[in-house]
């Protein structure tokens, strides 16, 4: 990394004739900036959440960028809420809604570019543009989102002018801002955050295609890793993450989550993501992974593959019972679909497999009893979750809108079951132990049905094996 002035004592001093050289002899650009075809998308939501809050100023910020170590900081991602609304990706941003007598007017107050005859521009190492690229004028910015911007430094005026008992903040992402804004009640703030989450349950046609976009690219991803996967030699379980890692940063903005590479026992760990073990000819390596695409949805698709190429007898039996019970889920899935239907459907053909493996110590009708469940030992997670910008989306939507709820067309869900034997569980046969497996696809609810968005990657174990056998046989690729 460069070196710049303030804050560090390694960091040099300029003289004051090196400080106005620096004023001085620079021309003047402009950015070519047209608007976001989305950006009428973006317009409705802010239209939708208006009319929740008649009355009220709301105030939704992006976040600040974190510090990972001393002064070198994580890659920004804007908060989900933020970018649902704005479609901006840029950090310190606050989106300020004001009540009108038609419902609210919409201003984002940014950071715009930072001038040539101020000295920010090269020794701002966090804002300059000498540091960290051109930033968009505030009129740029309101012609590609489509959306009156203001200066970040009249946020405070606006801020001061927020009425308590009128006034509902997305706290938690800004520090400036949750402390500028008191609040009349923690509820109020709270119910603003539930409201986001359901409004954002039912995803338009345009996020379809986001959404889309960033399950092909983990498709790709998945052919990449099975192409440098060999059959007969040991290879790390961080090769596999890091290769995956170049198609996501490459085809998107990066992944969706840490990705989840568990060899062997490793597999039976829901969410390993040390990934510092080793995959073994004749074991099973679970893949747990998804590209965040560029405009920051996400897919999360899961793989399970026999290492060598063709699945033994009591892996394809494992591996068989876990894809019946995920096609059991997706063949229920429709709009008016209670969200427990799914679950159930998923959960009674492992529940009978466990028992036909000898495995289950009571009868299934009891082990599907909520008072009992003991099926749940071996598989512990539910079927799916929503999915979207977060990888579980929607999260803080009520019960009765989720997992209590009805599905609705237009809701994008993943179904992932799966079973999980402990080399450590006494319960299970020993040839059993150790042994993980899960299947995951995200799935579009329409009417009708559904549309399994991640078919481009095979799910029954034949056309595993088949994949992979070709996937091997085309060889490794880069990404271009």
């Amino acid at each position: 990394m460069g070196e710049s002035t303030g804050g560090q004592s390694h960091d040099p001093d300029f003289p004051d004739r090196f400080v106005e050289f620096m004023r001085t002899g620079w021309r003047d650009s402009t950015l070519d900036v047209t608007p976001r075809p989305e950006a009428p998308d973006h317009a409705k939501r802010r239209s939708d959440l208006s009319a929740a809050f008649p009355g009220e100023t709301l105030i939704i910020p992006t976040g600040v960028e974190k510090v990972r170590s001393n002064d070198a900081y994580h890659l920004f991602r804007p908060g989900t809420e933020h970018v649902w609304l704005t479609g901006g990706h840029d950090p310190d941003a606050v989106l300020v809604l004001r009540p009108t007598d038609g419902g609210h007017d919409a201003t984002l107050y940014m950071r715009p570019r930072s001038p040539r005859d101020t000295d920010e521009f090269f020794r701002d190492r966090n804002a300059g543009e000498l540091w960290i690229g051109r930033r968009h004028t505030l009129a740029e910015k309101a012609t590609e989102l489509q959306l009156q911007t203001a200066h970040l430094d009249e946020l405070g005026t606006a801020l001061d002018d927020a009425a308590p008992g009128r006034t509902r903040v997305l706290r938690g992402y800004d520090p400036s801002v949750d402390g500028a804004v008191r609040s009349a009640s923690a509820d109020r703030d709270a119910d603003l955050v539930t409201v986001l989450a359901e409004l954002r349950l039912v995803k338009d046609a345009w996020e379809v295609e986001q959404l889309q976009d960033a399950i092909d690219a983990t498709t790709r991803g998945f052919e990449d890793v099975a192409r440098v996967l060999p059959a007969d030699r040991p290879v790390s379980e961080r090769l596999i993450d890091g290769v995956f890692n170049l198609r996501a940063r490459h085809d998107g903005n990066t992944v969706g989550y840490n990705s989840i590479v568990g060899n062997g026992a490793h597999a039976a760990v829901l969410h390993w993501t040390r990934n510092d073990g080793r995959t073994r000819p004749g074991g099973l390596l679970l893949m747990d992974m998804g590209v965040e695409n560029r405009n920051l949805y996400t897919a999360d698709v899961t793989r399970t593959v026999p290492v060598t190429g063709t699945f033994t007898p009591l892996q394809r039996q494992v591996y068989d019972l876990v894809f019946r019970s995920q096609q059991a889920g997706i063949d229920v899935i429709r709009a008016g679909t209670r969200f427990d239907d799914v679950h159930q459907a998923c959960m009674r053909v492992l529940a009978e497999g466990l028992a036909d493996l000898g495995i289950l110590p009571v009868t299934v009708d009891e082990a599907m009893d909520p008072a009992c469940v003991f099926y749940r030992r071996w598989t512990l997670h539910g079927f799916g979750h929503m999915l979207g910008i977060d990888v579980h989306d929607c999260g803080a939507a009520r019960k009765e809108r989720y997992r209590e709820g009805v599905l609705e067309a237009g809701y994008v869900l993943t179904v992932e079951p799966g079973l999980y034997f402990q080399p450590d569980d006494d319960l299970v046969p020993a040839e059993l132990r150790g042994v993980g497996v899960r299947i995951e696809d995200d799935v579009l609810v329409t009417p009708t049905g559904t549309v399994v968005m991640s078919q481009g990657l095979p799910r029954s174990p034949d056309a595993v094996e088949s994949w992979l056998a070709a996937q091997r046989e085309a060889g490794p690729r880069l990404p271009g």
